[in-house]
C-alpha cells in the first residue's frame, strides 16, 4: 500500500492542472472535503489542496493553450538530474529540465517512450504528500499504456521498481503491480493496465485513485457537482469497489472503496 515513507521510486506528489482552479476547489471540496490554499504570489498561482490540515495534492490554473486538464504524478528521486539522464537513456523525453522550486525541492517533467507524461520530485524542505490512503487522499496509481512490456522496462530502469502480479478475474492475463525496490511488496502503489481493455480509456496516461468510504455515494456526488462518470462502480474481489470519473474540466481520476471499508 502507499506510504509517506518516501524512497526512490515512490509516488510522493501529485497535482492538478486545471483551467479554473477555483472551480476545481469547489468540485473537489464538495467531493473529498478538500480546501485549496494558495502558496503565495511568488508561487505563480500554485497552491495545496488541504484535508484535515495535511496536504493531499497540489494544483494550479493551467490555461487551455498550455495543456489539457489533467492530474500529474511525481515519483521520488534522490537526484533529479540523474533521473533526467536515465529517462533519456531509456527512450523517454525530458519536457522540462530539472529546476529548483525555492528550497522546497527539485523537479523535472518527462514523457515515457509511449508519450505518457510524469514528473519527478527530489525533496528539499517539502518531502511529499502529508496524507495517503485515508478517505479523500491518493491510494493507488494505474498506468494505462499501449505497451506494458516497454513501459515496465522503462520505469524499472529509471526508478528501480520491483514488481509482482495477479491474474485478471476473467482469466485474460495478469495485472502487473509495482513497488519501490527498497520497501518491497508491502509498499505496492500501482499497476500497469493494457490500453484498450477498458472502453473508458482511449489515451495512455497515469490514473490516480483516491480512497473513499462509499464508492456509489461518491459517484452520485460527482454527477451532482458537474463531473462525469466514465465507468460505473465495479467490484473487484479482495480489493474493493471502484469507479472511473472526471471532474467538470475533464481531468480524469478514479475512486476506490477498499475491501476493508466495503466489508
Amino acid at each position: 500500500m502507499l506510504t509517506t515513507r518516501f524512497v526512490k521510486g515512490s509516488p510522493n506528489w501529485l497535482d492538478l492542472g486545471s483551467p479554473d482552479i477555483e472551480a476545481a476547489d469547489r468540485f473537489y471540496g464538495g467531493l473529498f472535503g478538500w480546501s485549496f490554499q494558495s502558496a503565495g504570489p511568488e508561487a505563480g498561482g500554485y497552491g495545496m489542496f488541504k484535508l484535515d490540515g495535511g496536504t493531499a495534492a497540489g494544483g494550479m490554473t493551467v490555461p487551455p493553450d498550455q495543456g489539457p486538464p489533467a492530474w500529474n504524478i511525481y515519483f521520488q528521486s534522490p537526484d533529479a538530474d540523474a533521473t533526467a539522464e536515465a529517462v533519456r537513456q531509456g527512450g523517454g523525453t525530458v519536457l522540462f529540465d530539472p529546476m529548483d522550486v525555492f528550497d522546497l525541492g527539485r523537479m523535472a517533467v518527462f514523457t515515457d517512450p509511449s508519450g505518457i507524461a510524469f514528473s519527478t520530485w527530489q525533496p528539499g524542505r517539502t518531502k511529499g504528500l502529508d496524507i495517503v490512503n485515508d478517505p479523500g487522499s491518493l491510494c493507488w496509481l494505474e498506468l494505462c499504456t499501449p505497451d506494458q512490456d516497454t513501459s515496465l522496462a522503462f520505469y524499472t530502469k529509471v526508478f528501480g521498481w520491483g514488481t509482482s502480479s495477479m491474474p485478471f478475474p476473467d482469466g485474460s492475463g495478469e495485472y502487473t503491480m509495482t513497488h519501490p525496490a527498497e520497501l518491497g511488496v508491502d509498499a505496492m502503489f500501482g499497476g500497469i493496465a493494457p490500453l484498450g481493455t477498458d472502453p473508458s480509456e482511449t489515451t495512455a496516461y497515469w490514473l490516480p485513485y483516491f480512497e473513499v468510504t462509499d464508492c456509489d455515494a461518491t459517484v452520485a456526488k460527482t454527477r451532482d457537482l458537474g463531473g462525469t462518470v466514465r465507468m460505473d462502480p465495479v467490484d473487484l474481489e479482495g480489493v474493493g469497489r471502484f469507479a472511473k470519473l472526471a471532474d467538470p474540466a475533464g481531468a480524469r481520476f478514479a475512486v476506490m472503496q477498499g475491501a476493508q471499508r466495503s466489508g
